[in-house]
């Protein structure tokens, strides 16, 4: 397939998506829709930012063409359901089946919680096509009977393997429970472990399987670099690298929303225009960030994972991964914010000695190994150096950094050049289970 005339989507759509400015189908889009218009239960699995969300937009409006007569006051049911993980996603999506639907008269909603329910209650009341909803919201909705999803037709799971991490499964499945048994069920998700294959085949009935790519390997266009640096001097490397590279645009991501506010003031404090993105915004705050960044008037978007999960901008030139991530499929989630829509990015990864165990798990986890290195001009101090020898597993001697003179020898040139490794987490636990435990007391923050 090379255009989305041949994907076999009825006329309104192809103009709605032309009028986007997007002329070929991405390679999970070629895949997915023809599948989906057949009205087959379908999974699809690729990675952020190849298209996953207009692979199962277009059918679902297609297949909700022609719209069929109002009822009452101009009521109509809702047909389709789009359960997502975070506000920002349900945003996102709304967004697109708004956008590609713009000639369809199809109308969309999405449905979140941390404002206010009656402009839900009256979007409802008037009569909507689609919801898209965060599963908390939509519980609550259903238990108020507010809303009636007696005649959904489609139902779609988006990021079910975020939904999974961030404990909604249970969710789910009250919802799932709550729309029809005859449906078309399509369910998509960034990677497949295999509590995600067991809801599959719990609800979907045959479905098509879609995987493109590789679901462990970082998306190719991502440059992946991973710099040594202790923690107290990671903000000063942040500063460093926004002031010396071409940095446009950036997401820097932090492990909890109390750092990622501190971050943020930093750097404000420091005349870089930036704000932070966490769960403890209110969704008015959130929306005003998200549309400075993408407008250009913040340059630096400090973010958690869970709230960044939705983002989906163009042309964010930098990941730079402030904290490494504990947890390992995180770090595909969030290097996958750059290099997107075919263009190249840069992802920096800042790991102190304690964090170790993480990277390790990282490597594992992609299959790809990170050389130790400081970052180019950014010297450790003299105490630093100490530090960093200190460091090193007991046992184990300190290899000489480059640029440092080894005993007995001549310096071995180029920049400065320092290994901060150390045998793993401080409290001396494994790489496997000390990073998963850590990884659960951080979902808790």
């Amino acid at each position: 397939m090379t255009t989305f005339h041949e994907l076999g989507l009825s006329e309104p759509l192809v103009r709605g998506v032309l009028e986007t400015g997007y002329t070929t189908p991405t390679p999970i889009q070629s895949a997915a829709i023809p599948a989906a218009l057949e009205g087959r239960d379908l999974t699809g699995c690729a990675q952020t930012g190849t298209g996953k969300t207009a692979a199962f937009v277009l059918p679902m409006l297609d297949r909700l063409l022609p719209i069929p007569p109002k009822t009452g006051k101009g009521w109509r049911p809702v047909r389709a359901l789009v359960v997502t993980p975070t506000r920002e996603l349900a945003l996102q999506v709304e967004e697109s089946a708004r956008t590609y639907g713009r000639f369809t008269g199809l109308k969309t909603v999405a449905v979140f919680g941390g404002v206010g329910m009656n402009p839900q209650l009256t979007a409802f009341r008037k009569g909507v096509d689609i919801v898209v909803a965060t599963p908390g919201r939509l519980l609550d909705h259903l238990q108020s009977r507010a809303l009636d999803l007696s005649k959904v037709e489609i139902l779609v799971l988006d990021e079910a393997d975020r939904m999974f991490d961030m404990g909604f499964i249970n969710d789910v499945r009250k919802i799932v429970a709550a729309v029809p048994a005859k449906r078309q069920t399509m369910l998509f998700s960034a990677t497949m472990p295999p509590a995600i294959r067991q809801l599959s085949s719990s609800i979907q009935r045959d479905p098509a399987y879609v995987e493109i790519g590789e679901r462990r390997n970082p998306i190719a266009l991502v440059t992946q670099h991973v710099y040594r640096v202790p923690q107290e001097r990671k903000i000063d490397l942040l500063l460093h690298v926004l002031r010396t590279e071409n940095v446009e645009s950036v997401i820097v991501f932090s492990r909890t929303k109390h750092r990622a506010d501190r971050i943020a003031k930093k750097l404000a404090q420091s005349g870089i225009a930036s704000d932070a993105l966490h769960s403890n915004r209110s969704q008015n705050q959130r929306q005003r960030t998200l549309a400075a960044f993408k407008a250009g008037s913040v340059r630096v978007l400090v973010a958690t994972d869970i709230a960044a999960r939705g983002i989906d901008v163009d042309g964010v030139s930098h990941v730079i991964n402030f904290d490494t991530p504990n947890i390992a499929e995180d770090y595909i989630h969030r290097i996958g914010r750059t290099g997107r829509a075919e263009r190249t990015g840069d992802a920096l990864t800042f790991v102190s000695s304690d964090e170790e165990a993480y990277l390790r798990d990282i490597e594992k986890h992609t299959g790809k190994q990170f050389p130790r290195v400081a970052y180019p001009g950014f010297t450790p101090t003299v105490g630093e150096l100490a530090a960093a020898s200190a460091a090193v597993a007991p046992g184990r001697p300190a290899a000489p950094a480059a640029g440092m003179r080894p005993a007995g020898g001549r310096p071995s040139g180029g920049h400065a050049t320092m290994d901060f490794s150390s045998g793993g987490p401080r409290n001396g636990g494994r790489s496997g289970g000390a990073s998963r435990g850590s990884a659960s007391r951080g979902r808790r923050r």
